[in-house]
């Protein structure tokens, strides 16, 4: 007589998407679709939890058929891919990310900006010298400075012509820590959010939706703007290509984005 297969021991899987789930040509491969389709199978539920804003995320979560909820943003917005519907989000206060840039500047001199606007169609802004990464995701010039404030955001990014990401991200947090959170999400990205907002503050309001709980959740990352969700999470596990901050604070270390390092654990935990 054959024994029941083992129940899949996590019942919400969380994973960031750049450096994660993606490739560096932004696919998920079939070896990981897979993997991520047997364990939604065996019961356990998906969420993908980016930096990314919703219109940076929605392709994605379109080509993929992913019809669940993401947690888009930095934890800002919680979106319902199958309905193209937000179900929450959070904004900066413009007046405060102000106040903080202007801090930031008086210790290092003049940043580079740019921002992410709110809402399903929000526009990222960017300003004179930001360098932008190569890719298809769209972006519109700042001719205005004023216009970064003209509207809601969600998210200001930073860069320093002299300072590297880890040590912009250092000096930002020391200077305005008691005003925004400061990330580092990516390479060329460091990022200003509301005050308290990270990946864990939008993931426990997507797994309360679902009635799931941390206790419940296997996360998978890269960045240290994953943090926060493997402090949440029952276990994190970095890919072998995550930075050392995101490594340091794992419960394990898997192979990397480019070698199914999700499929290698989802696979683990399917054959029990």
């Amino acid at each position: 007589m054959s024994s029941a297969p083992t129940p899949f021991p996590y019942r919400l899987i969380a994973t960031d998407l750049d450096g994660t789930l993606l490739r560096s040509d932004e696919t998920v491969s079939r070896r990981t679709r897979d993997a991520l389709s047997a364990a939604t199978a065996a019961g356990a539920a998906h969420i993908v939890v980016t930096g990314r804003a919703v219109p940076w995320t929605r392709h994605i979560l379109d080509d993929l058929g992913y019809e669940g909820l993401a947690v888009c943003g930095q934890g800002a917005q919680v979106y319902h891919s199958g309905e193209h519907r937000l179900l929450t989000s959070v904004t900066l206060d413009r007046q405060l990310a102000g106040i903080a840039l202007a801090k930031i500047e008086a210790e290092v001199g003049p940043l580079a900006l740019a921002a992410s606007r709110d809402g399903l169609d929000g526009e990222v802004l960017v300003g004179s010298g930001y360098r932008v990464q190569d890719g298809p995701l769209p972006v519109v010039p700042l001719e205005d400075p004023a216009e970064l404030w003209s509207a809601p955001l969600n998210k200001v990014y930073i860069q320093h012509p002299g300072l590297d990401d880890d040590a912009l991200a250092r000096v930002a947090r020391s200077t305005v820590g008691n005003l925004v959170d400061v990330v580092m999400a990516g390479p060329g990205i460091v990022e200003i959010l509301p005050l308290g907002l990270s990946k864990a503050t939008g993931l426990s309001l997507a797994a309360r939706r679902l009635g799931l709980r941390a206790a419940d959740t296997i996360a998978f990352g890269d960045m240290p703007n994953d943090i926060p969700m493997f402090a949440w999470a029952a276990h994190g596990v970095a890919m072998a290509n995550a930075h050392e901050e995101l490594k340091a604070v794992a419960n394990e270390v898997t192979a990397s984005n480019e070698n199914d390092g999700i499929a290698v654990v989802l696979e683990q935990l399917l054959l029990g």
